[in-house]
């Protein structure tokens, strides 16, 4: 064997095991589905869990299996992970492992919750946004972050209580329009009820395409901080109760729970956000929110004439979302059972 031939050798064997351990931490630190033929071919999508309450870690590889296997995007779905354990504890606000996937993604869709990150996983979050990529979050995303140890981290100005000058109110107030103001339903004990048909329903806007009845058993956010440049999509009611027959509550008033906003940060180009209060793992069992998302995903991404008011929004395999509390997630789970 000639010189060149060896060490062509030694690399060939440097790559295997490296692709090999990168294989195998898929279905071990993080789930990635590749997707297949579909309108988002070449397109990737990063799927953040990481709330302690309504079950993000059931939602998002629900979500990134409709989007792999019905529209062709490579989808990457993020958990939190005990680094002890290597289990997902929703609860476990410090690890997220493989935020590193948001260098190749083209849309970032999050449900997290008071999360006080590493530098190092923050960083690729910021990297992110500077480029100006679209991002999707969900319920609790306008309080994403909770500063209480590293008050010395440049992310600190993400806390949602942040005072800090351009980031007063954090994160979620900066790159989605709003962050955590109050139960404005009375929770646990009121649904939401979405009301379509408002003047973007009649304006037609892409992400409304389809989308005629949203219910979920989580209820109305409380809404304070919406700036101008937000155009609110869909309003929502309270119903009297915690299924879809209960009846709405007219005496409160509605409030904003779905709408678009554009964003940008120091040093960075300019970027669109989406944002809904709903999002509860249990609300996903709605097909119009399921379709509200995905069209959301499509618009983001420059792809508006790819949305269908009958787009396939169903299910790939079983869902069995359950119900939202504090440490009340099931216990012991591994990435692995979300393949």
């Amino acid at each position: 064997m000639s010189q060149n031939q060896f060490k062509s050798l030694i690399l060939f064997i440097f790559l295997l095991g490296f692709a090999s351990q990168a294989c195998a931490q898929n279905g071990v630190t993080f789930l990635q589905f590749e997707g297949g033929s579909g309108p988002g071919k070449g397109k990737h999508i990063v799927l953040v869990a990481g709330d302690d309450e309504y079950r993000s870690e059931e939602s998002m590889p629900m979500l990134g299996k409709i989007l792999s296997e019905r529209y062709g995007f490579k989808t990457t779905v993020l958990f939190p992970i005990h680094p002890e354990t290597g289990d997902i504890v929703p609860n476990y606000q410090n690890n997220i492992p493989g935020l590193e996937h948001l260098e190749t993604a083209d849309l970032m869709i999050m449900l997290i919750r008071f999360r006080e990150l590493p530098d190092e996983q923050s960083k690729h979050i910021e990297n992110f946004l500077k480029v100006g990529k679209p991002i999707i979050g969900l319920r609790t995303s306008t309080h994403a972050f909770s500063y209480q140890k590293n008050l010395e981290s440049p992310f600190a100005k993400w806390h949602w209580m942040s005072k800090a000058e351009g980031w007063e109110r954090g994160f979620g107030q900066r790159i989605f329009g709003e962050t955590w103001v109050n139960h404005h339903g009375n929770h646990g004990k009121e649904g939401t009820r979405a009301l379509p048909d408002g003047v973007d329903q009649l304006n037609g806007h892409p992400i409304l395409r389809g989308v005629k009845d949203i219910w979920g058993p989580s209820d109305v956010y409380g809404i304070k901080h919406l700036p101008a440049e937000a155009n609110v999509l869909l309003f929502g009611q309270s119903t009297a109760g915690m299924t879809a027959d209960s009846p709405m509550m007219y005496e409160k008033s509605v409030m904003p729970i779905a709408w678009t906003k554009p964003y940008q940060i120091e040093g960075g180009s300019p970027g669109m956000a989406f944002a809904s209060t709903m999002g509860a793992s249990l609300d996903f069992q709605s097909a119009d929110l399921r379709r509200l998302v995905i069209n959301a995903s499509f618009w983001l991404l420059g792809m508006p004439e790819a949305i269908t008011p009958d787009m396939n929004v169903d299910y790939v395999g079983s869902f069995e979302p359950t119900m939202f509390g504090f440490d009340t997630f099931r216990k012991g789970m591994r990435v692995s059972d979300f393949k």
